[in-house]
This record gives C-alpha cells, structure tokens and sequence, in this order.
C-alpha cells in the first residue's frame, strides 16, 4: 500500500513516459529556459532567505539533482508562530530556532545580503559584515533563483517608528522585548519616581491588532499578571496595556464572533482596546495619536504589517511589482513576471511575504509561504527526474487554507475554521475560485474559543515545529514555566 502511494504520488503527467534523469542540455531551453554553462552537472539553484519558504526549499529540494546554494543575512530558520511567547519567556529563545546549515550538508551556505541580480548575466551582487566590520562584496552565479526573502514590519512612514519602536519578527527582536520590559518595571522601581512617572513607564502599547499584536498582549498580560506581580507588587496597581488600530476592530480577519470574544477577554484582562486610532508622531516617551493627543509609554511594540525589503525595490525595477502592496508579481507557477506581467521568467522564482499571484493575491503568513516551497520543490525535483517535462507542464500552485489561530492570554486562543478546509484556485479566466468544502461542525463549535482552543493551538504548534530537538524542548519548557514560573533577569 505505501508503495503504490508512493508511485501515484510521484507519477509523471497523463502522456509522460518517465525517462532517465535530465541532462544539463535537456534543461537548457526546455524545461527552465535560460540555464547556463552546459558543462555543469546539476543546475545551480541560488536561495534567497531561510525563513518559511526558504527553509522549506532547503528541506524539500533533491540535492543529487541540484547544486544548492543559500545566501541569507541569518544562519537559522525561526519558527514565528511561537516568536511571541519568547519574548516574554514562556519558551527559550532555542526552542524556535533551527539551524540551517544542519539541514544542508550538501550546500553552500553564505550569511550575508543579496543587493542586486543580474538577470542578464545571472548572477547575484552580495554583501557580507560581521562585527561591525569592514564590508565585503562578492557575487554569487545562479542557474535557478528563488527569491524567498520575507518582508519587513510596515512603519507607513510614520515618523520615529522605526527609531523608537521594538518590532517582532525575529529572534533578536525577542529578546530586545523581554529586556525592555524589566527594565521598564527596575525603572518604575527607583524611589525618586512620583506614582504619574511610574504610570508613565509601565504603559506597555501594543499598534496593531492583528494576530501578532494580540497574541503578544495576551502573552506580556499573561507574564505580569503570573510572574511579575508576585515580584513588583506595589507597582500592579500603576501598570496599564493598550492595543491601537485604525481598523474598526481587532483580528478584522477573523470570525466577528471570535474578533468581539477576544475583545471581552482583553477587556477583562484590563488590556485597553483603542481602534479607529491613527498614531501619527512617534518619539522616545510618547505616541501623537489623530495629531494632538500625546500618551506617554514605557515600551512600543509595533505589529502592523508587513512591507518590501531593499532587495524587493530594487528587483522591482526589472520584474513585474504591485504598485499597492509592493510585493513581486507572479505567475500561477510562482514565476516572476517581466515588466510587461505577461512574460514568465523561467528561471526566476519567488516565494512568500516578498511576493503575490497576479490572479489570486494571498496573505503574507506562514502556512502560504510553506506551501508555496512544498509544491516548488515537488516541481523541480520532477524537472529533473522525467525527460521532456517543464515547469508548464505542472499544474499552478493551489493554497489550502488551514484555518487562523491567535493566542489571546489565561490559558485561552481563538481558532477560526471559516475558509477553512477551503480550495483557492486561479480559474481560467483569471479570477480566484473559491470551492468551500464540507467543515467538521464539531470543530466550530467546540474548539473555535476558549481552553480547548488553546490546547488545539498548543497541539497544532507543536506539531508543526522543524526538529525532533524542538518538540522535546517545546514541550518541555511549557511545563517548566507552569511549574516554576518565567524567568525575570535581564541580561
């Protein structure tokens, strides 16, 4: 039985005969167009990235059909659904890292940033600093290009956000949170404080009421209410949290049920909800909300988005790019597009937050972004492994909703099934198809809020997480931290 899954699995198409491994001339012109140097045994395959889809290209991509290169600014994956829970310390920074270079025995790793690519040429401007450093240029040759390179946190050119504000998007910007936090309550501490200046400084604000903004308030809610109020206690009665948006409520993307729940639990919490709300001016001690009211606070963390990186903008200037959201435009088989966004590159292509299909726009999450890696990696190893067979060949990619989860503090999350279980499809004529298939009411009914929701999440987490380190780890600082509490030091 698992042999004959296996065979229909990885059946070539209807009229193919499969055949011995692609020559380096077979490919050339056929089935990725523009492949260089006819002497090399194996394409050169260049990754842009190790997060979601980068990681998963790594993981997924035969290397005995591939000469597999990765160039990246860091030399691990992060698991970011679990990002906010170690910023607070429910889980250690390790448990959601993922080394990359343990993955790729049999590749080129190089930790640096890619500047420019040639399209011409083929080949990539790099930039590679460490310790502050002289910087050092070098270019790196590609056959094949994934450009899996993220985003980053939208600051919608508000000024002093990008100076004043902390963000949340990767390990770094963890432990940055988590420092300034006891800072922020050592410094309320001090005893030439008034009680106005201790308000001050243990205002914790939150912008953007996303996912990511609301489960980190429910996890730093979480982390004073259990562990620093038994620390700091005379200092409970002067904290305060609030969470600004300028959409009419928080998690707009979610179920309204599941969105007004979540708001009644913050509210409960004591967690403030201020939606509607433009914060305009940002400085070091205080947000200018809807351009007169200033609130002083004692650490922003700002969560409202995502937008392009400098490599985006640049590439943007000979591939195909939204104007709207800045993202790279594809095809339905994850081609970048030429300027005239009709024309594929056959040799270019991009994955994740960094890009989006012309006919059917995603969201910029993890589970796209993943399951875009998984079906392009399927894709050129089968490249590789008939004769005669092109990335055209293939059917588009097709995104599989899995349904949305957020945290939202007390041991409660939300999960919402709604697309759930759900087909989204480019249709011939351009326009997303959207085939709902039948839901488990069980699932919505008893699962979408509350503790069973919050165990659904931590079960899902886990699963999902990279290593069979990390799900001895996970597990097992979820328990430490039940039992002996987060840790408070700031180092």
């Amino acid at each position: 039985m698992l042999l004959s899954r296996f065979l229909k699995r990885n059946a070539p198409p209807a009229g193919r005969i499969p055949g011995s491994l692609v020559s380096w001339s077979q490919l050339n012109g056929r089935a990725l167009g523009g492949l260089r140097h006819a002497h090399a045994m194996a394409p050169r395959v260049v990754v842009l990235g190790s997060g979601w889809a980068g990681f998963e290209m790594l993981r997924d991509l035969n290397k005995s059909y591939y000469d597999v290169t990765v160039v990246s600014p860091r030399n691990y994956f992060v698991f970011t659904p679990l990002l906010a829970s170690t910023s607070v310390g429910t889980l250690e920074f390790r448990c959601i890292v993922e080394p990359v270079r343990s993955k790729t025995d049999k590749v080129s790793f190089y930790e640096a940033t890619c500047d420019a690519v040639d399209v011409t040429n083929q080949t990539l401007s790099c930039t590679s600093q460490f310790n502050g450093g002289a910087k050092h240029q070098f270019t790196v040759p590609y056959d094949i290009l994934i450009v899996a390179v993220g985003a980053r946190s939208n600051t919608f050119g508000i000024p002093g956000v990008g100076e004043h504000a902390l963000f949340l998007k990767d390990i770094k910007d963890a432990r940055k949170i988590r420092q300034r936090v006891i800072a922020c309550f050592e410094r309320a501490s001090q005893p030439y404080l008034t009680a106005e200046q201790q308000r001050e400084i243990l205002h914790f604000a939150v912008v953007g009421g996303g996912p990511t903004g609301v489960e980190f308030s429910g996890e730093l809610s979480d982390f004073i209410r259990d562990d620093l109020s038994k620390i700091y206690p005379t200092l409970m009665d002067k904290v305060s949290m609030s969470v600004y948006d300028i959409a009419p409520t928080i998690l707009s993307t979610f179920d309204s049920h599941l969105a007004n729940y979540a708001s009644k639990r913050f509210q409960r919490q004591g967690i403030h909800i201020r939606t509607k709300t433009q914060i305009t001016t940002v400085t070091a001690s205080h947000l200018v909300v809807d351009d007169s009211q200033r609130i002083p606070y004692g650490m922003l963390v700002w969560a409202t988005g995502v937008s392009p990186t400098p490599l985006v903008q640049a590439l943007g200037k000979v591939v195909a790019k939204d104007t709207r959201s800045g993202r790279l435009v594809t095809d339905g088989h994850l081609r970048l597009l030429h300027p005239d966004c009709s024309t594929p590159f056959t040799n270019i292509f991009s994955l994740g937050d960094c890009a989006g299909s012309k006919d059917n726009p995603l969201p910029a999450t993890a589970q796209v972004a993943k399951q875009q890696a998984i079906y392009l990696s399927k894709v050129l190893n089968r490249v590789r492994r008939y004769s005669n067979w092109s990335v055209g060949d293939e059917k588009p990619f097709t995104y599989h909703h899995l349904g949305s989860m957020a945290y939202i503090g007390g041991w409660k999350a939300i999960f919402d099934p709604s697309d759930g279980k759900s087909k989204v499809s480019p249709s011939t004529n351009g326009q997303a198809v959207i085939e709902k298939l039948d839901r488990k009411q069980w699932l919505t009914k008893y699962v979408s809020e509350g503790r069973l929701a919050w165990l659904f999440w931590r079960v899902s987490y886990f699963t999902m997480s990279v290593s069979l380190k990390n799900k001895i780890l996970i597990p097992a600082y979820w328990f430490l931290t039940w039992v002996l509490g987060r840790d408070i030091s700031r180092f």
